[in-house]
């Protein structure tokens, strides 16, 4: 998007742009406006339509839920959204705490159904998300199973790990533990979409959904976000979580690994089948 058209999103001129890394979709700056905002924009040039309008929503709702904070949207088109600046900072131990608190009682935020009404994205990944009767039946079917298909057709699963993977999803019900009602999920909180900043821990990036809240945690401990043990303290506190819930982190893990499988292929196919046969073994 130019400079241009940046300036009539925002309703003032670009007095500073500079590029910020991290991201590997979409082009990203830091811009500084005459009238003294700082701003944070992303492009993507013929992005789908719903892309940028899809996050931007589930930032709002995130925000409503008045739990772990989020940036705030400035503008939103089909190729480009604008939210406030946030300066990177470090997280630490009590700023971690207060992140697991916040996501608890954004985890109890309103939410109608499994799944959700319209479609998403998780990165570059089309992410279905129909109503679902239970956790089980939309983690099967519109989470796994539907990654799982793609990460097939492209041959970036071996057939021994989809094997593996297929036999977790059919027994699923039983690895599932104890039903509980769909919480207001984040949808892809690894630990490079939680934001540190000025001492608090921001929610970027989501793919809001109706889901099962230990699928949020066990995201986080995918890739090892800071301080996990504080957050995960934290959150058991203000939100107990259900008898059970260690063992099936890897259960919870199986969805971003596929997705990984499906987008980058590389070592994700076999992650996948040595998470599913764990899953296997400890159900």
């Amino acid at each position: 998007m130019s400079s241009v058209a940046i300036e009539a999103l925002l309703g003032a001129p670009v007095t500073e742009r500079a590029p910020v890394g991290g991201g590997d979709i979409c082009r990203a700056h830091r811009l500084r406006l005459a009238d003294g905002r700082v701003v944070f924009v992303k492009t993507r040039p013929g992005a789908p339509p719903d892309f940028f309008r899809s996050e931007a929503t589930g930032l709002a709702r995130l925000s409503a839920a008045g739990g772990a904070p989020v940036p705030g949207v400035l503008a939103v088109t089909d190729d480009a959204l604008a939210l406030e600046w946030l300066e990177p900072g470090r997280g630490d131990a009590r700023a971690a705490e207060e992140f697991g608190r916040g996501l608890a009682t954004t985890h109890r935020g309103p939410v109608r159904s499994f799944g959700g009404d319209a479609d998403g994205w998780i990165g570059s990944l089309r992410l279905p998300n129909r109503p679902a009767a239970s956790w089980p039946e939309l983690y099967a079917e519109q989470r796994v199973g539907a990654a799982l298909r793609i990460a097939v057709d492209r041959g970036r699963i071996s057939p021994a790990d989809a094997r593996a993977v297929e036999r977790v999803l059919a027994v699923l019900p039983d690895l599932a533990g104890p039903p509980e009602p769909p919480a207001l999920l984040h949808g892809d909180l690894w630990s490079g979409n939680v934001h540190w900043s000025g001492g608090r821990a921001y929610l970027i990036d989501p793919a809001v959904q109706g889901g099962h809240r230990e699928t949020d945690l066990a995201m986080l401990a995918l890739f090892g976000a800071p301080h996990l043990d504080h957050i995960i303290a934290a959150y058991d506190e203000a939100h107990p979580l259900a008898d059970g819930w260690r063992a099936r982190i890897g259960l919870h893990q199986l969805h971003p690994v596929v997705v990984h499988a499906a987008l980058f292929g590389g070592g994700y196919g076999a992650q996948a089948g040595r998470l599913a046969r764990s899953a296997l073994v400890g159900g």
